[in-house]
């Protein structure tokens, strides 16, 4: 975050307009009241936007942000724009991938939990494994927070998520902005966004052409229901099922609650994905979000072959089958909303599928084969059930 603006009119008068830190310094607008010798400065704060709390909220991040920091990144924070300095001798012909995302309506968890830690790093994954999947290294990332009242902490936290997502997926954190929208967003209010970009090799783009009948379906699982369906989740369970967020779901283990449960951070895969990439034969990678696994999966698959995915070669977290009985959600639905425990999806040749196991395996990723690639008409096939109890 490197400084702080309001976009958004109160209602009030001309008092904001598209300002930025630099508006601190600025003579405040004054209004008459139409007696001569009567008149009363007005000053952004009158309006609600504080200049202060996001230049202490930045301070707060730096320490964090500076953890992100890559050796191509130039200068620091504060500045006006980010700077990185791409080494084009790394690559013949580099390209440069990018992909922009939010978090959604999980952060309204966060913010009845009042727990902002984690979001960051849901925002993260959902920018990065977009990348990734196209065989792009993450490079650095740029993020936007929209809040209705800047709390400096409640900023930091948030801000310290998002650096932690990065330091996972090996890119920079190169700055972004804190936007504060009083009359938009009420004070305890949030949404947050971010834009990442990548670089892949030409030639080593993955895309559906690469793969063939024969292929091997690698699953990754997932931590949970990961940043996807919320709206969905919010109405069965604390809508219609009026469960309440501190409450101790025994099939969670250890105590957990539902509320630790639904504010799980979603899964980074992306350097666990570049060493896949060096290590075998990856022809397509498929981030399971929003669709499930048939929406995503097929996005990988040429109009000549199939996915078989077979349901019984693993078990969803205890979440799904929640969600699902309170609901009374028919399979189908749960399938093309939520990622029913796979986060990831590489498909590799078949001699390589033994060595891509252990290479998951081997950095903590639990990994399985959950499917082949067979003749077809570019379908996702699931086949079989999955095991419950």
């Amino acid at each position: 975050m490197t400084h702080v603006t309001e976009r958004s009119g109160t209602g009030s008068g001309p008092v904001g307009g598209s300002g930025s830190t630099g508006e601190a310094g600025h003579q405040p607008w004054t209004a008459g009241s139409g007696r001569v010798g009567r008149k009363r400065s007005v000053s952004y704060a009158d309006a609600g936007v504080s200049i202060h709390a996001g230049d202490r909220a930045v301070e707060l991040l730096k320490s964090k942000v500076r953890q992100t920091r890559r050796p191509e990144v130039m200068g620091d924070l504060g500045g006006f724009a980010g700077l990185f300095r791409l080494d084009t001798k790394k690559y013949r012909n580099p390209i440069l991938a990018s992909s922009t995302d939010g978090v959604g309506t999980k952060l309204v968890i966060a913010q009845q939990l009042n727990i902002h830690d984690t979001v960051g790093i849901d925002l993260v994954a959902m920018v990065v494994d977009d990348l990734v999947a196209c065989g792009a290294e993450p490079l650095f990332l740029l993020d936007y927070i929209a809040t209705g009242e800047v709390v400096p902490e409640k900023v930091a936290e948030i801000g310290a998520g998002i650096a932690d997502g990065c330091r996972y997926a090996g890119c920079a954190l190169l700055g972004g902005e804190t936007a504060e929208h009083p009359g938009v967003l009420r004070p305890d209010e949030y949404d947050i966004s971010a834009t990442g970009v990548g670089v892949v090799e030409e030639e080593d783009i993955l895309s559906p052409e690469r793969v063939e009948v024969g292929d091997v379906v690698i699953a990754m699982r997932s931590s949970g229901l990961h940043s996807n369906g919320y709206s969905l989740v919010r109405h069965v369970l604390l809508g219609a099922g009026r469960m309440r967020l501190e409450t101790v779901i025994e099939e969670f283990g250890h105590q957990r609650t539902l509320g630790e449960e639904l504010l799980t951070p979603t899964k980074i895969y992306a350097q666990d994905c570049l060493k896949l990439i060096a290590e075998t034969e990856v022809r397509a990678l498929s981030h399971i979000t929003g669709g499930g696994i048939p929406g995503n999966l097929v996005r990988v698959l040429p109009e000549n072959v199939d996915a078989v995915v077979n349901r019984a070669t693993w078990k969803p977290q205890p979440i799904f089958d929640l969600i699902q009985a309170k609901g009374r959600i028919e399979d189908p639905e749960m399938e093309s909303t939520f990622n029913m425990g796979v986060g990831m999806f590489a498909i590799v040749s078949a001699e390589d599928a033994d060595r891509a196991l252990a290479t998951l395996t081997g950095r903590g990723v639990e990994a399985w084969q959950a499917g082949e690639i067979i003749e077809g008409t570019g379908q996702v096939q699931m086949v079989g059930q999955h095991t419950r109890g």
